[in-house]
């Protein structure tokens, strides 16, 4: 988003601000990675939280996961979190493991067979990909599931107020959820 801004003649221009930007998109901001339990976690569960907490502490910018293109790129950081716990995803339009958009990502879970609709009363998993539509607090977005405590939400995503960051929130209280790739 770029907005000008006039003041007095001087035109002042802010790029890429949100107004969620330091706080909360929805629920509870967690500034520290949650333990998880990896106990009766799969082998590909376990990878995924890996990754995840690896790149949360390490904070990289967005360029790491798109492949160096300047845009929105949590669908890159969720390609790029599953390409990297051995669950590459397959883009429908390019072939690659690299998918830049969240309606192109939820083509992807929904032809393989893969994606259950929030409407189906399907309650995540960990490792599990939220696809969130326009409606929601996120806006057009996608995040991945860390825990899920009876109905209350643990994710964390990328191009998060530009950062990659994790949210709790109660799952049955949010608007806008397209459904999840399993």
């Amino acid at each position: 988003m770029v907005l000008l801004l006039t003041a007095l003649g001087a035109v002042f221009v802010l790029q890429g601000w949100q107004p969620w930007q330091g706080r909360a998109i929805i629920g509870t901001r967690l500034h520290t990675f949650p333990a998880v339990d990896s106990a009766d976690l799969t082998a590909t569960q376990a990878r995924v939280v890996e990754i995840a907490e690896h790149e949360f502490d390490g904070q990289a910018s967005g360029l790491k996961y798109s492949d160096g293109v300047d845009e929105p790129w949590c669908a890159d950081f969720v390609s790029w979190v599953m390409l990297n716990a051995d669950q590459p995803l397959t883009n429908p339009n390019t072939g690659s493991w690299r998918i830049p958009g969240v309606a192109t990502l939820e083509d992807f879970y929904s032809t393989a067979g893969r994606l259950r609709t929030a409407a189906s009363g399907y309650q995540p998993n960990i490792g599990d990909v939220v696809l969130y539509n326009e409606a929601s607090p996120f806006g057009q977005h996608t995040n991945i599931v860390l825990s899920n405590d009876q109905g209350v939400l643990t994710t964390i995503g990328g191009n998060e107020g530009n950062d990659i960051r994790i949210h709790q929130f109660v799952l049955a209280d949010t608007t806008g959820i397209v459904g999840f790739g399993v």
